[in-house]
């Protein structure tokens, strides 16, 4: 990711009072669902039907085009090769692998874990939709592919190896990866330079994909599930943020929330993982003092996680799995500040909402704004479920909200995305008739390694290719690239990286709802889609 000027910030809003969750007074919700799901589809055909299943197929091959370290050798990218092989070999350590997380080649570690952990929520969530799409195999790949560096990179219980290469360098050249010349340093934290944030993220990510592998993998498995209660158990002994003790990423991913969240969000997925009370504990008793119930806010994101943190907590409430008073207490109000959230991306707030441009797509702010409305379209679905499993409604100061409405508005974003929109434009790379050609990203907007192995350096780069108004020559499939802006405008122009950037945690939501938006569509589940794409050049 190019350097920001200006962080994201975390909203102070207050959350307005809400009544919590009513039982519907008509038809039960799975009827009304089928119902909905009858009156969308034919919307839908009316409106031209996008094709979910080719989408899903090409969000799972993005994360091809992002691996660092040896490719293997059904790496299906093929414009893509060996990259990043000494990575760790000064600090004598193994960190070759792992995913560069957009247009560079930095490996930074805490997107990389949100990236993993979104998909591996979206496997948990979408498992048998994405095994009938025929993707399952695929999506265990990608995220294994992080996960086993994420292994590489905890050495010792108490350290974890946080980045790989710095960004200042890095944004001077414009390479290849197979190129790279750019310092490969890595750095760590530990007990005397702690990350409680990127080592609670990492849990996360390694706790949830421990429940993806537990029936197809046990062994590896329970080697996640261990590593992520060494990293939890270290983020919280050992407190404080990862850029404050690894400085040079606080230009790209400065930690402005905090730490808080993510031991929250890592305590959550543990005891989604392990059933064990303590960790529900943990977040009941630090609720008040680490914001889980202080925190009302409008965004989702590789920083900020209250808003995943509260949604969990109401999932947990509503599968009864609180064991006393004193958690239903606690997880009621951590469900109110969920409804906050979902009432402020759904317009349904007295007061604050969450803008929106002219044509309806959620607007948090110019820079990446997709990355925003993945995540709270995945919240919203999966939240929709919830609901809908429960018999519920939603809440919010203007009324009850059927748990339709919040898919309604989820897949409304999702074919925004997708080229419902005034420019006619897909912001998914690679599919449909008109997409961005001209992403900000190394690799894609430079001739092949595979074609041309001829040595390409950092000034090379940036007077040959990264000047040239033509199309990348190589399509990075799946990328789900930064967007419009407020007035729904885009230009296609590789040196607007605010709109043309695009990154791993981008397109990691999208995998779950493009794979329960697929369940709907008349095609062959059976059939993979993605093995029969080409991928290499226009």
């Amino acid at each position: 990711m190019e350097d920001e000027n200006s962080a994201p910030t975390t909203s102070t809003m207050q959350c307005r009072s809400l009544h919590g969750l009513h039982k519907p007074p008509t038809p039960s919700g799975e009827r009304r669902f089928l119902i909905f799901l009858a009156f969308s589809l034919l919307w839908s055909f009316a409106d031209g039907a996008f094709d979910y299943a080719d989408a899903l197929s090409k969000s799972l091959l993005y994360f091809e085009s992002q691996r660092s370290g040896r490719l293997p050798y059904n790496q299906r990218v093929n414009w893509r090769d060996h990259s990043g092989l000494t990575d760790g070999l000064e600090q004598g350590v193994d960190l070759v692998g792992g995913y560069y997380d957009a247009g560079d080649h930095v490996k930074f570690g805490l997107p990389m874990a949100f990236t993993i952990t979104m998909l591996s929520w979206s496997v948990i969530e979408y498992r048998r939709e994405i095994e009938a799409a025929g993707e399952l195999e695929h999506a265990l790949e990608a995220i294994k592919w992080g996960t086993d560096y994420f292994i590489k990179a905890h050495t010792s219980p108490n350290v974890l190896w946080a980045e790989v290469g710095d960004g200042d360098t890095d944004h001077y050249c414009w390479q290849r990866p197979e190129d790279m010349t750019t310092s490969r340093q890595a750095y760590k934290i530990d007990e005397k330079k702690p990350g409680s944030d990127l080592a609670g993220e990492t849990a996360a990510a390694m706790a949830a994909a421990s429940i993806v592998f537990r029936k197809t993998n046990s062994h590896y498995s329970h080697l996640l599930l261990h590593h992520a209660q060494q990293l939890f158990e270290f983020g919280d002994k050992f407190r404080g943020k990862y850029d404050a003790s690894v400085g040079t990423v606080k230009s790209y991913y400065a930690s402005v929330s905090g730490y808080k969240d993510e031991l929250l969000w890592a305590a959550l997925w543990l005891f989604e993982a392990t059933d064990n009370q303590q960790y529900l504990e943990y977040v009941v008793n630090k609720a008040h003092c680490f914001g889980g119930i202080g925190w009302a806010i409008s965004e989702f994101s590789w920083d900020v996680k209250y808003a995943g943190v509260q949604l969990m907590a109401s999932k947990f409430l509503m599968q009864g799995r609180h064991q006393n008073k004193e958690q239903t207490k606690i997880l009621k109000q951590y469900q109110s500040k969920a409804e906050y959230y979902l009432c402020t991306i759904l317009n349904k707030n007295n007061a604050s909402n969450v803008d929106r441009t002219p044509a309806g797509l959620l607007f948090i702010r110019q820079w990446n704004n997709m990355q925003y409305v993945s995540t709270a379209s995945f919240l919203l679905t999966v939240y929709s479920d919830y609901l809908r499993r429960s018999n519920l409604h939603l809440n919010c100061p203007t009324g009850p909200v059927d748990p339709d409405d919040l898919f309604i508005l989820a897949k409304q974003q999702i074919d925004y995305i997708l080229g419902s929109n005034p420019m006619n434009m897909s912001y998914f790379v690679g599919f449909g008739s008109k997409f961005p050609t001209r992403v900000h990203h190394r690799g894609a907007s430079i001739v092949s390694y595979r074609e041309n192995k001829a040595f390409i350096g950092c000034t090379q780069g940036y007077d040959n290719w990264y000047g040239k108004g033509d199309r990348n020559p190589n399509v990075v499939v799946g990328a789900l690239v930064g967007g419009p802006d407020c007035q729904d405008n885009f230009a296609d122009e590789r040196g607007n990286y605010m709109q043309t950037e695009a990154c791993t945690y981008n397109t990691a939501p999208l995998v779950g709802i493009f794979a329960k938006l697929s369940q709907f569509e008349g095609s062959d589940p059976g059939r993979t889609r993605s093995d029969q794409l080409l991928h290499a050049s226009y």
